[in-house]
């Protein structure tokens, strides 16, 4: 029903069930997959390209539908809630271009809370809120376009931070950043207290931040663990085309 709430007490804040999907081309992207995390865990999604990594996170928020179930903090993904379940996910793309198509940087991150029908004070202090979260106070009125890459990622998570969410699902949050942009982020993503789910090429990444990590190929999970025990198990990784170094 409409107004469904999300209960954040919940341990358990994402429930997979069997989900499989299928692109309009044919491509079986996932294939059965099954996955729990708990509230507050920092899990790593790993695997090679086509391995359906992106394909999960967008479906954690109803981007995607596919044959299965998704529960997020124990409320079923429907269509009828799909605003209210949408709102504890907040999904940050790879590309920040995807994300960010407003003429100032506060609308960019104003939207969310905007779209929740908050009031207008409310959704200034949220989005200034977030935007001081990721070190980017001060470039409100600055156009997302004029921005450098690193500093666009952080203001596509400030975007969903706005909209407080409990779980931020994050696609290659590092790719094609510097080596002092990537260790900025990777300084904010280690103070967010939120359950992350984390899709990633970056192995040292995965290592410094993730605790958890789930090892996708062809669609299935193939492995999930700690992280020292999965990032130790070499054949593993060789067989899914992972490389540690």
């Amino acid at each position: 029903m409409l107004g469904t709430r999300v209960d954040t007490a919940v341990e358990t804040a994402v429930e997979v069930a069997d989900l499989r999907f299928a692109y309009p081309d044919g491509v079986q992207a996932l294939r059965g997959v099954n996955l729990t995390v708990r509230r507050g865990e920092k899990v790593a999604l790993l695997g090679p390209n086509g391995a359906g990594k992106s394909t999960l996170l967008l479906h954690l928020n109803g981007i995607l539908r596919g044959k299965g179930q998704v529960r997020i903090a124990g409320v079923p993904l429907r269509p009828d809630n799909l605003a209210q379940v949408r709102a504890q996910v907040g999904l940050v793309f790879e590309n920040p271009d995807d994300q960010l198509f407003s003429p100032t940087v506060l609308e960019d991150v104003a939207y969310g809370p905007l779209y929740m029908g908050l009031p207008h004070e409310e959704v200034l202090e949220r989005a200034r809120r977030a935007l001081a979260q990721v070190g980017m106070a001060g470039f409100d009125e600055r156009p997302p376009h004029h921005l450098s890459l690193g500093q666009k990622k952080r203001v596509a998570i400030a975007t969903v931070l706005a909209m407080e969410p409990a779980i931020l699902a994050l696609d290659e949050p590092t790719a094609g950043l510097d080596p002092g942009a990537r260790r900025e982020l990777i300084h904010l993503l280690r103070r967010l207290p939120q359950t992350m789910i984390v899709s990633t090429h970056d192995i040292p990444l995965v290592r410094d931040l993730l605790p958890r990590t789930v090892v996708m190929d062809a669609g299935i999970i193939v492995a999930d663990g700690e992280t020292p025990a999965i990032l130790a198990d070499a054949a593993l990784l060789a067989a899914h085309g992972l490389d540690v170094f």
